[in-house]
């Protein structure tokens, strides 16, 4: 298991905040024992508890495991059987080697999902949002909901319904994952939870009617009676709160009433985006075409696999591009704030937006190039935002259609999807 690097290790502890995912902190070494901080101090994950905060000079030390081989009856590790003794996960069924899942830290639900989210208008979330935050944006039948990573950094997942559609949108951290399904399986509207659980650093999710386990970045059933369905993917994007709400005038705003208390708008992971950084809780091989944190637009268009770096990206704006037989556009603008960077996510890098779109409108195939900060089609000139809305021009009112797609970081796509293609420019 990988070591924090001091630097940034003193970063985390720094910030003296409620830190529900210092999850590298509670790695163990090859040893077994407690990870030890630059100055000596241990440090555990949180236990989910509300509104606790992390005392960096008392901190209680998390338990670790150590990699015993010996296995259960159902092939569990004794670790993972400790760790998950009294759930009713049917764990005879799987699509996984049971070692390829850690513990996080926090135990099941110690993450708390938002259940009940409430919304607010844009002028009420403007108090306490900043133009250039991110947020999750997501629109179904006309309904346009926003939900800011300052909040689902701290609770992973939403429960909703928009536009009649029961979803769940979810966050996980350490792989920049954002990603928005449909919550139906087998015809019935299912509730998730966090289960404390990760692979490849990834969220490990759990249905609350079968306890079944579910991979966040793939949307599959991995452990349990539904092991091998699918959830559905839902088109989303992460864009700033002024990008949302100028393209939805009407949206509204997951509100900071959650029912828990929790430092919203602050960042317990400083600096863990920097591409020199390691991955938290990852111990696979990484795949050395890119950089380990480098952030990548991901898309899976079944047969194939592309990933489109970012930093191609700031430099081109704008792709057009054809995979597996598939016209395919990638936008690119700037305005967004990273929400691994700076302790105030406001005061964070820019990161910029992406979107993916089939550029094919009404029988025309559109192709599409960046003039400054502004995007034009060239067969038209109407000019285009970042969620293929045509804003301007002849073809003002239309709009693209999405093609699903996410932000991740190299290392936690390349573990997924090690077939992957990468544009090159």
């Amino acid at each position: 298991m990988m070591l924090l690097q001091s630097v940034l290790w003193r970063k985390l502890i720094g910030t003296g905040l409620f830190i529900v995912l210092v999850l590298a902190a509670c790695a163990p070494s090859e040893s077994g024992d407690t990870l030890a901080s630059a100055d000596n101090t241990t440090v555990s994950a949180d236990t989910g508890t509300d509104s606790e905060t992390v005392d960096p000079t008392s901190i209680a030390t998390f338990p670790i495991a150590e990699d015993i081989t010996i296995l259960t009856e159902d092939d569990r590790p004794q670790r993972l059987l400790s760790a998950t003794r009294s759930w009713n996960t049917n764990w005879n069924k799987h699509t996984i080697d049971y070692n390829e899942l850690l513990s996080g830290g926090p135990p099941r639900d110690g993450i708390p999902s938002i259940d009940a989210p409430t919304f607010v208008s844009y002028a009420e979330a403007g108090v306490w949002l900043a133009d250039n935050e991110p947020v999750i944006a997501l629109e179904l039948n006309g309904d346009a909901r926003a939900y800011p990573l300052q909040i689902l950094m701290w609770h992973e997942i939403v429960n909703d319904t928009v536009g009649e559609i029961p979803v769940i949108a979810t966050f996980c951290p350490l792989c920049n994952s954002a990603l928005v399904f449909d919550r139906r399986v087998n015809g019935d509207t299912v509730e998730f939870g966090t289960s404390g659980l990760l692979r490849n650093s990834d969220l490990v999710m759990y249905d609350r009617t079968t306890e079944t386990l579910w991979q966040q970045f793939t949307g599959e059933a991995i452990v349990g009676d539904l092991t091998g369905m699918q959830l559905t993917f839902l088109p989303s994007q992460i864009v700033s709160f002024a990008d949302f709400r100028n393209a939805f005038p009407d949206g509204v705003v997951l509100s900071r009433d959650t029912g828990f208390n929790r430092n919203y708008g602050e960042n317990p992971y400083v600096g863990y985006d920097d591409i020199t950084q390691s991955p938290f809780l990852y111990d696979g091989i990484p795949d050395d075409r890119l950089r380990p944190m480098e952030r990548v637009v991901t898309v899976d268009l079944g047969d194939s696999n592309v990933a489109y770096p970012l930093s191609i990206l700031f430099e081109q704006g704008v792709i057009n591009d054809t995979r597996g037989g598939r016209d395919l556009v990638v936008f690119h603008v700037g305005g967004t704030a990273s929400v691994l960077d700076a302790r105030s996510i406001a005061d964070s890098d820019d990161v910029g937006a992406t979107g993916v779109f089939d550029p094919n409108l009404d029988g025309r195939k559109l192709t599409f190039r960046k003039d400054g900060e502004q995007i034009f089609d060239n067969e038209t000139g109407s000019e285009w935002n970042v969620l293929g809305q045509a804003i301007a021009g002849e073809l003002a009112g239309t709009r693209l259609d999405p093609i699903i797609h996410a932000d991740h970081f190299w290392f936690s796509w390349a573990a997924f999807k090690p077939e992957t293609e990468i544009y090159q420019g």
